[in-house]
């Protein structure tokens, strides 16, 4: 049976709340605060007695009710969690950065206040809004979506169980390849040769980078594949030229997938290194702050200095492009497969690399033009 009351340090003063005590399902006693009005209060004490037993009668799931409960919490609660959670699972910085601010524009913009307010058609109202006002694109459209999908996903794990299922899951992608905004184009192996001669024969610091220092940069991004950043991260103790085979290491913490790779290197490229890293410190970085600098504006400024195009219908010709897209272009020209070329360049998925195998079927007339006699672009390095 409820009982309605007021504590002791409460009972001489007016507005005081009443309190109710009542038993629940489990036949625990439990306490409530109340109104200031004592009949209200018993209307409440007769309504948790009322529910606790239909509780005991299984006509009300407690389990049920707790996840209703759970799915009314504060989204911007969640979004702290969930941010936090990033930050602990060795994400960088610039990824959680952006994957909350793309979160965080979705649920403001869909006016989502909980959980339980998340749906497919607000999220896919928002996006469809921003990308006919020209925001974005194809591509940065599944950005936003993966990144929403992520924070639902986490939502669902056993451990919280805000959600019982993935609210967005079977929500469509759009299709990139009718949306690239920039497009690159890989150079051919003449065009790469004449961007090396054109640093090494520079009297003029781009970038912070003397010409000898591009040339070495561009190599290496040419027979590696690596990223700007994963560059940035390099030091001699980085290579092995003793070994067999002659590797190239690039740390989890600076890898984009936050592996530790371990790539063989390049006759050729090892060659050139065991004559430029003697007399550098095992730990000195060789190319300070590589991934913050304006690489595409280096390239850029090289191939205009030997009559270079950097920008053709194909597309630009930025330093990712000059690297290490035509690096996995020359890996399937080279005879390649797609599966050897997929673990060379470190994709996650294979059809990021059959984009390269179609450009390369597409270019294979004009590298055969480009190189009658040759079969190294570093010929043309010399």
């Amino acid at each position: 049976m409820a009982s309605v009351f007021k504590r002791k340090r409460d009972s001489r003063k007016r507005n005081a709340p009443w309190y109710v005590a009542y038993n629940d399902h489990l036949g625990k006693r439990r306490m409530r605060k109340g109104f200031t009005d004592k009949g209200l209060t018993e209307q409440l004490g007769a309504k948790l007695e009322n529910e606790a037993m239909l509780r005991k009668r299984g006509l009300i799931d407690p389990a049920e009710e707790e996840a209703a409960e759970r799915r009314k919490t504060p989204i911007a609660e969640l979004l702290a969690a969930f941010e936090t959670s990033l930050q602990r699972s060795d994400n960088t910085r610039k990824h959680v950065g952006l994957t909350m601010a793309r979160i965080r524009r979705i649920i403001d913009e869909a006016g989502i206040e909980t959980p339980g307010d998340i749906d497919i058609d607000s999220v896919e109202e928002v996006l469809r809004e921003m990308l006919d006002a020209e925001e974005i694109g194809h591509k940065t459209y599944n950005h936003y979506v993966q990144s929403v999908y992520q924070f639902c996903r986490w939502l669902t794990a056993a451990k919280r169980a805000i959600l019982p299922f993935n609210p967005l899951a079977g929500m469509d992608r759009l299709n990139t390849e009718i949306d690239v905004r920039r497009p690159r184009r890989a150079l051919t192996p003449e065009e790469f040769a004449a961007l090396v001669q054109s640093a090494r024969s520079s009297n003029l610091r781009i970038q912070c980078f003397d010409g000898e220092e591009r040339a070495m940069i561009y190599l290496i991004s040419y027979f590696t594949g690596l990223r700007r950043k994963e560059i940035d991260s390099l030091t001699p103790r980085s290579f092995d030229l003793a070994g067999k085979p002659q590797t190239i290491t690039v740390q989890a913490a600076c890898s984009k997938h936050r592996r530790k790779d371990v790539l063989p290197l390049h006759a050729e490229l090892a060659e050139i290194l065991a004559g430029w890293l003697p007399g550098k410190a095992l730990d000195q970085v060789l190319f300070p702050n590589l991934g913050k600098r304006r690489t595409w504006y280096m390239v850029k400024k090289d191939l205009e200095r030997v009559g270079i195009p950097y920008e053709t219908p194909e597309g630009f010709a930025d330093f990712h492009a000059a690297g290490r897209h035509t690096h996995i272009t020359q890996l399937l020209r080279s005879g390649a497969s797609i599966a050897e070329a997929k673990e060379l360049a470190r994709h996650s998925d294979v059809r990021m690399t059959m984009k390269y195998y179609a450009q390369r079927m597409i270019m294979l007339s004009h590298f055969r033009k480009c190189l009658p006699a040759r079969s190294s672009a570093l010929d043309y390095c010399a």
